[in-house]
C-alpha cells in the first residue's frame, strides 16, 4: 500500500531551482534509499516531506490525510546531526519525546520501555545521553522518531558520521524497523543502501534520474563483469589481456582489474587461457554482478 505520493515537487531558493519536479511514491513496510552525491538535493527533499519547509510547487499526499491537512503527525524524522539533552537519561528523553508527540504520561513510559528494548539500548536506559557512543545516540534518535508510531520514518544520512561498528548497529536496526513502518533514508554511501534497502531513488542535480527495486535496476543496467586480482601492479597485465579477449571496457584499481564484457563464458575461457599460457600471477578470479555504485554512475552519465 502507498504511504505517500509525491507529484511534481519543486523547491527554489532565491530564484535558484534546487528540486526540479520529483514524482514518486513510497510503499508501506519498505526501506527506500534516496541516493545522490552531496548537493544533489537529498536533505531539501526530506525536509519538504517532513513538513519542515514548504515546496515552491507540487503536492505531497499522505494516505489517511486530507488535501491541505497537516501531515506531520504521520512522520517520524531524524536529522543528519541530531541534538540531545545530554544531561537526560535515554529513558527520560524518550518519555519526554513521547509526551511532545501527544502520548499520555502512561503511554510515553510504556512506549519508551518498548523502544529501548527494540533499538538495543535497554541496559543503558538510566545512563546519561552524554555518555552514549555515536551508534547508541543514533539508535536513540531513531527510537524518538518512531515513538508515536508514524506511517513514515525519515532519516537524513543516519550512518554517515558513525564508525564501522556504529554503522553496522544502525543498518541492522533499520532492517528490523521496516516490519513496522516505511523508512526513507538519504545517503551518499551506496554500499549501505545496497545492503539494507528494498527500493532506490537516484537523485542527481535536483532531478529523479532513476527509481526501482535493486532487481529492477540491475536487470535494466546489468553488464557482465569479471574481476581479476594480481600480485603486483595490474596495469601491466590489462593491455595483454585485452589484446586476446574482446572486452567492452575495463577499470583498474591497484592490483585489481574489472572487465565488462558481452559474452561472459567466452571472456572467462579467454582470460583463463591467456593467464595460464603467460603464467600471470593471478590471485583472484571472480565473476560478479554490477554494483549499485556502477549502476548509479551509469545512470548519471546518461
Amino acid at each position: 500500500m502507498s504511504v505517500v505520493q509525491v507529484k511534481n515537487l519543486k523547491k527554489s531558493f532565491q530564484k535558484h531551482e534546487v528540486i526540479k519536479g520529483l514524482d514518486f511514491q513510497l510503499m508501506d513496510n519498505k526501506c527506500i534509499a534516496l541516493l545522490g552525491a552531496n548537493g544533489a538535493g537529498k536533505t531539501t527533499t526530506l525536509q519538504m516531506l517532513s513538513g519542515l519547509i514548504k515546496p515552491t510547487a507540487g503536492e505531497i499526499f499522505f494516505s489517511g490525510s486530507q488535501k491541505g491537512e497537516d501531515f506531520r503527525h504521520l512522520i517520524g524524522y531524524l536529522p543528519q546531526h541530531p541534538v540531545f539533552y545530554e544531561w537526560m537519561t535515554g529513558r527520560e528523553f524518550l518519555e519526554y519525546a513521547g509526551k511532545l508527540s501527544g502520548l499520555s504520561k502512561k503511554e510515553s513510559k510504556m512506549r519508551a520501555q518498548e523502544l529501548l528494548k527494540l533499538v538495543g539500548i535497554e541496559e543503558a536506559k538510566n545512563r546519561r545521553i552524554g555518555k552514549y557512543s555515536g551508534g547508541m545516540k543514533q539508535r536513540l534518535g531513531i527510537a524518538q522518531a518512531i515513538i508515536h508510531r508514524p506511517k513514515l520514518v525519515i532519516l537524513d544520512e543516519p550512518v554517515s558520521a558513525l564508525d564501522p561498528f556504529g554503522r553496522r548497529e544502525v543498518l541492522e536496526l533499520m532492517g528490523r524497523l521496516k516490519k513496522e513502518t516505511a523508512i526513507l533514508f538519504s545517503t551518499h554511501i551506496l554500499n549501505d543502501a545496497e545492503e539494507v534497502c528494498d527500493e532506490i531513488l537516484f537523485l542527481h542535480n535536483g532531478r529523479l534520474v532513476e527509481a526501482g527495486s535493486m532487481e529492477q535496476l540491475r536487470d535494466k543496467h546489468q553488464q557482465a563483469k569479471i574481476d581479476l586480482e594480481f600480485k603486483g601492479d595490474a596495469a601491466s597485465y590489462a593491455e595483454l589481456l585485452t589484446a586476446f579477449v574482446n572486452v567492452q571496457s575495463h577499470a583498474i584499481v591497484g592490483n585489481k582489474i574489472s572487465f565488462f564484457v558481452k559474452d561472459i563464458e567466452l571472456a572467462k575461457t579467454g582470460f583463463l587461457k591467456v593467464i595460464a599460457e603467460k603464467n600471470l600471477p593471478l590471485l583472484k578470479f571472480e565473476i560478479s554482478r554490477t554494483s549499485l555504485e556502477e549502476v548509479f554512475m551509469r545512470v548519471v552519465e546518461k
